[in-house]
């Protein structure tokens, strides 16, 4: 697909520019961080460049505009926010059945974890844009919602690949297998949250938010790894995978035969049937 291969492009060169651009301080540091986020955001850039060429301005418009869909159930919302943690105390439950011991807590205030959550959910609006709005629904038209997820899990942690690689990033050597196996889960239970919220933008933003800043509230990262191609992670790393695929198990049920655009808004993830 078009867009797959535009993004990748856009998002890799630009974060290589970045990693080229020397680490100090002044102009040159927000000139490295404006170009690391320029390949952040562009699956936004290119679902909105495409929709707009091949369908005119409006549908770019339209694909925006999904953002604004926040009249869903308080549920919606919580679901969201509590998804990774909810996973992550999950995983320090089957650490403490298995070995006796609970892990190590991560000690970030949970205020800051809120703080952070409020600011990145609009930034997160650059993948989402694309990866849910643009490129879930055209592959979903082929391949079903389920399939879809599935496949597009697998596109999206890939398209992290180089942060894996440079020093820079809390990714760099752990173990880039197990992180496709998770990433792929949540890319199920993110699909699974835009077809019962009537595909709003807004809930998977917030969603993805979540997961980037409550993942440390149980650290799963390997001190010192180095190989991203080993498959060494921590008991936590592999639990966290386990209950994801459990939840993922799930949600690939309930969509069967399902299909974006046809879906009402519940208003409890409770209500689910």
């Amino acid at each position: 697909m078009k867009f797959f291969a535009l993004t990748f492009a856009l998002t890799w060169a630009a974060w290589a520019a970045a990693a080229a651009i020397p680490a100090r301080g002044g102009p040159l540091a927000a000139l490295r961080g404006a170009v690391f986020l320029l390949g952040v955001f562009a699956p936004a850039l290119m679902a909105l460049a495409l929709a707009a060429r091949a369908e005119g301005r409006a549908a770019a418009w339209v694909l925006v505009g999904r953002i604004g869909r926040w009249r869903v159930g308080a549920g919606w919302y919580v679901f969201a926010l509590g998804y990774m943690i909810a996973l992550k105390l999950a995983a320090a439950a089957v650490q403490r059945i298995v070995t006796g011991s609970w892990p190590r807590f991560g000690e970030t205030p949970l205020v800051a974890m809120a703080g952070a959550i409020l600011i990145s959910t609009w930034v997160q609006a650059g993948e989402e844009v694309g990866w849910r709005g643009y490129a879930l629904p055209r592959l979903a038209k082929r391949f079903g919602l389920g399939g879809a997820s599935l496949l597009l899990g697998i596109i999206w942690a890939v398209w992290h690949l180089p942060l894996f690689f440079s020093p820079e990033t809390e990714s760099y050597g752990q173990s880039f297998p197990l992180y496709v196996l998770h990433v792929t889960a949540l890319s199920v239970a993110m699909a699974w949250l835009y077809w019962r919220t009537g595909e709003s933008l807004l809930l998977v933003m917030l969603m993805h938010a979540s997961v980037n800043n409550t993942s440390n509230i149980v650290p799963a990262a390997v001190p010192g790894a180095s190989n991203p191609w080993s498959l060494d992670g921590s008991l936590v790393g592999w639990s966290t995978v386990a209950v994801s695929w459990a939840g993922s198990a799930y949600f690939l049920l309930t969509m069967r035969g399902a299909s974006l655009g046809t879906r009402t808004v519940t208003e409890d993830p409770a209500g689910d049937a």
